[in-house]
């Protein structure tokens, strides 16, 4: 009976994804192809929930099937990340869009994401002590248990890492390893690799002008073909939308959502304000925050669908040079924005964890230096979180061990995880594209009339 039904659900997937593609053909926009693949998740989730339970046999082996559409779309766009970080970066040099100003671009790039990290830390902190949260107010089930001793197992990998030691992280030993993304930090030792090779080019062709010609040939032919390869992968985006939203909302414990509704309110304040921030630094700097939402929405719900930074790199950068920011401006802060400076899996995340555990141990978490030490210790400790799946994870494990808090307190809300992180994902791109439109500002190299055209909207498709 268990394979009859399962089978049951997997054709009215089927029957789901072949009717996204017949609006195709009939020449539907993908925008709205986009839109009704996550309304038809959300409802098709619904609906399984409500025939069956979400510990139900039959969910558990439809939502293996359902990860096998939803989980291969994430993994290509993945995939495809740090192949497009590198020909982005090196393409930024030959084709001579990032020549002049490269140490204060990247450091005005580095400098506003790990400011607005530590912002969104004091955004996460007030926010938690707003709303009362403790960590001692979750019950704690198996799925709790189990998650606190694989965070524990972690543990051993980031123990006594030095602020030093995190830095040295960031410098590439082994590209070719980086190239795997084998570590959190690769994107960054890639982009590092990039440069290095850029003003290596930059030195060739004033020595070997016809020697730069040829690399700078090969290097627009790779992007030509990386960026086709990541069109045919976004082309799939109404489909894995459409079945990474049936699986996650399938699978979500709503019981637990109702008994831990207060921590999810209290994060998306949190995440609410921060992308607020965002808009009042714009706005500081004189540009308009209502045109930066309007051209930003739509790779902003792109990361709040399918809940990674890294996948959302293709259209975080066309986004930025439809706001006026160079290319080689896009590139640079896309790329560090993915493993340094999270605002919401680095930022508020972590820091709303470290005030809700430390009562746990007898810390008052509201004196003035134990909340300055969480906010320096989140701003350092956001060099390095990958921008995939596991990323806030990761943070949290970094600061909790840095103040010598139970980490494995930080799996108390693995039942709400794949809720907030959504929300924390299209923080993150919010948080990394203007940090690209504020160093374009200030080094006077932003298009204001560009940015100022609200005619031109970037989407998947595009």
């Amino acid at each position: 009976m268990d394979i009859f039904l399962v089978s049951l659900n997997l054709l009215v997937l089927v029957g789901l994804i072949i009717f996204l593609y017949a609006l195709k053909k009939k020449h539907v926009s993908f925008s709205k192809r986009v839109l009704l693949g996550l309304a038809f998740g959300i409802v098709f989730g619904f609906a399984l929930q409500w025939i069956y339970s979400s510990e139900s046999p039959v969910i558990t082996t439809t939502a293996d099937w359902f990860n096998l559409i939803g989980g291969s779309y994430i993994r290509l766009l993945q995939m495809i990340a740090i192949p497009l970080v590198f020909i982005s970066i090196l393409a930024a040099f030959t084709k001579l869009t990032l020549t002049k100003n490269i140490g204060k671009i990247s450091a005005l790039i580095i400098g506003i994401l790990v400011g607005t990290t530590a912002i969104a830390a004091a955004v996460g902190i007030a926010t938690t002590a707003g709303f009362n949260l403790e960590a001692i107010q979750i019950e704690q089930g198996e799925a709790e248990t189990g998650r606190a001793a694989s965070l524990e197992e972690t543990y051993g990998t980031v123990e006594n890492v030095t602020f030093p030691q995190q830095i040295l992280s960031l410098v590439p030993s082994n590209v070719f390893l980086d190239f795997t993304g084998a570590r959190p930090t690769s994107t960054i030792s890639v982009v590092i690799f990039a440069a290095f090779l850029g003003l290596a080019f930059l030195g060739v062709r004033r020595k070997q002008p016809e020697q730069a010609e040829l690399f700078s040939k090969i290097v627009d032919s790779l992007y030509a073909i990386v960026m086709r390869v990541v069109t045919l992968i976004l082309r799939l985006t109404p489909y894995g939308v459409l079945a990474v939203m049936a699986r996650t909302v399938a699978t979500t414990n709503f019981d637990a959502i109702v008994n831990l509704g207060k921590f999810v309110i209290a994060s998306y304040v949190a995440l609410g304000v921060v992308f607020v921030i965002h808009l009042i630094l714009l706005t500081i700097s004189g540009l308009n925050p209502v045109t930066f939402v309007k051209k930003a929405f739509p790779v902003l719900a792109f990361a709040f669908t399918t809940r990674t930074s890294a996948g959302a790199l293709p259209m975080n950068i066309r986004t930025q040079q439809n706001l006026g920011v160079k290319d080689g401006t896009a590139n640079f802060a896309g790329s560090f924005g993915l493993s340094i400076g999270q605002n919401g899996c680095a930022g508020v995340y972590p820091a709303m964890l470290a005030i809700m555990i430390a009562p746990t141990v007898g810390i008052n978490p509201l004196t003035p230096t134990f909340i300055l030490t969480v906010i320096a210790v989140v701003a350092i400790s956001s060099f390095g979180v990958a921008g995939v799946g596991g990323g806030a994870t990761f943070a949290a494990i970094l600061v909790l061990s840095a103040l010598n808090l139970p980490i494995g307190l930080a799996g108390l809300l693995i039942s709400i995880e794949p809720l907030i992180d959504m929300g924390r994902t299209a923080v993150n791109v919010s948080g990394s594209m203007t940090a690209g439109v504020l160093t374009s500002k200030v080094t006077n190299e932003l298009d204001v009339d560009m940015y100022n055209d609200r005619s031109t909207r970037v989407s998947v498709e595009a």
